[in-house]
């Protein structure tokens, strides 16, 4: 294959660099997706995947090189796929989010914040603190490894220590693999689970067959050696249970609300705590509840949000598509002195119409924080309650949101819909070295304008039709 000289333009979502071969009258053509190439860069590179409208390619030689390059601190980055930004200066792939959101939220639903918010920032390095580490055992090289995949792979990386796990984790990989390897099933534990409390470490072994004696007196040894407690899943995450020591429980702190949050490894919490706390005091003063509004958290959880927000508010409901999860919720709030002020909810968000959300009376304010699909049935539901409600309405709603395209999609309806604007948006450094992309949006609702369609009988928008999500971390292919 022949190498080939191009300028990068900008950074798709899997953090390559994004240039177009030109074409022969001097105008842009095919785009190609240059892997460890930047934003500025001038590089060769050489294709090993060629399609009709774009190629993949490997990088040959920087022939210019972006002031933002760095070296990466872990030296498994070229291999590891735990990371994909490490060669970018933290504070650029900040501001690379940042376009990425804006970019989104235009080009998907012609949709501008009023204000772009500063980033949220936290920890650049020892912040993962859930994990999900892949395992296996290498015949050829008769080891047992443990990490990340490979970039482009789905073999494990080679890995010796990570930068992105807190040290005393990072101190325990080469332990961790011998440990396996010594192991009776050895060839039948294909992941371990990482989940670090505010005192304890848990890795969860995914053993897919019986521990015998002689492992449970290894597992327990390196228990003791290392500090840490031991579940087991035998199946899926359901069948997790605590192995050694039992005498331990995980739990997070939110000390600016006096919150303790028990949680099990296997549940779904943020991987980053320090950002957390961030995330969760910053959606609180976005939201500005008062003492007697009625506030409505949407993809509830455990109750990160709901409970700082019953320190603030006259009611608040949860409501989450999982019995098990409001249950525990539940649970939380009575352990924090705050269920009287809480009720939770099980209901399928995604599937939540207009008459689900008149039957849960009106809401002053709401907070969403749904996966990465977002909340669109929910966005639409709220645009129909608006047509035969619209005193229900919330005044307010902050969404936090792990996906920039579902984001800008929901935010589409919000304004074009829905009747609100868009007066807040901004990136949350989440992941940092990686291109995935956290934000937070504030939605308020124009009553002026609702009033005025209303009084005046005008229809309601036709539906904004997102066009194809914006691929680079800022620009479309």
């Amino acid at each position: 294959m022949q190498d080939t000289i191009i300028d990068i333009k900008s950074l798709d979502m899997d953090a390559r660099g994004v240039g177009h071969i030109e074409n022969e009258d001097g105008t842009p053509g095919k785009v190609v997706f240059v892997e460890g190439a930047l934003p500025g860069e001038r590089v060769t590179f050489a294709t090993f995947k060629k399609k009709k409208n774009w190629e993949a390619a490997s990088l040959v030689e920087i022939r210019k090189e972006s002031a933002m390059r760095i070296k990466p601190k872990c030296v498994h980055f070229d291999y590891c796929g735990g990371c994909s930004m490490q060669h970018l200066e933290p504070s650029a792939q900040v501001a690379i989010k940042q376009r990425t959101l804006e970019d989104n939220l235009w080009h998907l639903s012609k949709v501008k914040a009023g204000n772009v918010m500063r980033p949220m920032y936290g920890p650049t390095w020892g912040y993962r603190y859930r994990a999900r580490l892949s395992v296996r055992f290498v015949a050829k090289k008769n080891t047992v490894l443990v990490g990340f995949h490979e970039k482009k792979s789905s073999y494990v990386a080679d890995i010796q220590s990570c930068q992105i796990l807190p040290p005393h984790v990072s101190d325990m990989m080469m332990p961790l693999r011998a440990l396996v390897g010594s192991l009776s099933i050895f060839d039948k534990v294909p992941q371990i689970e990482l989940a670090i409390g505010e005192d304890l470490t848990v890795l969860v072994l995914r053993n897919m067959e019986p521990l015998t004696a002689d492992d449970e007196t290894k597992v327990k040894a390196f228990a003791d050696q290392y500090n840490i407690q031991w579940w087991l899943q035998p199946k899926g995450p359901d069948t997790a249970y605590p192995f050694y020591p039992l005498d331990k429980q995980l739990h997070y702190l939110l000390p600016e609300f006096n919150v303790r949050m028990p949680f099990k490894p296997v549940d779904f919490t943020q991987v980053n705590h320090h950002i957390n706390r961030v995330l969760v005091s910053k959606a609180l003063r976005l939201l500005e509840v008062q003492p007697q509004d009625r506030v409505a958290d949407l993809f509830c959880g455990l109750g990160n949000f709901t409970l700082p927000l019953a320190t603030q508010a006259r009611e608040v409901v949860g409501i989450e598509g999982s019995t098990a999860l409001t249950e525990r919720a539940l649970s939380n709030a009575v352990v924090n002195g705050v269920s009287e002020k809480t009720s939770f909810m099980t209901r399928n968000l995604f599937e939540v119409t207009k008459d689900d959300l008149i039957a849960l009376g009106k809401f002053d304010r709401m907070l969403i924080d749904p996966p990465r699909d977002g909340a669109m049935a929910l966005s639409l539901a709220l645009a129909e309650l608006k047509k035969t409600h619209p005193e229900l309405l919330p005044k307010r709603i902050v969404y936090v949101s792990c996906s920039p395209s579902t984001l800008a999609r929901d935010s589409g309806v919000l304004v074009h819909l829905c009747g609100y604007v868009l007066n807040k948006a901004g990136v949350v450094n989440m992941f940092p070295h990686t291109s995935h992309v956290e934000s937070m949006a504030v939605f308020d609702l124009d009553i002026d304008a609702l009033v005025t369609q209303l009084a005046d009988g005008r229809d309601i928008p036709a539906a904004v039709a997102p066009e194809e999500a914006v691929n680079p971390l800022g620009a479309a292919a």
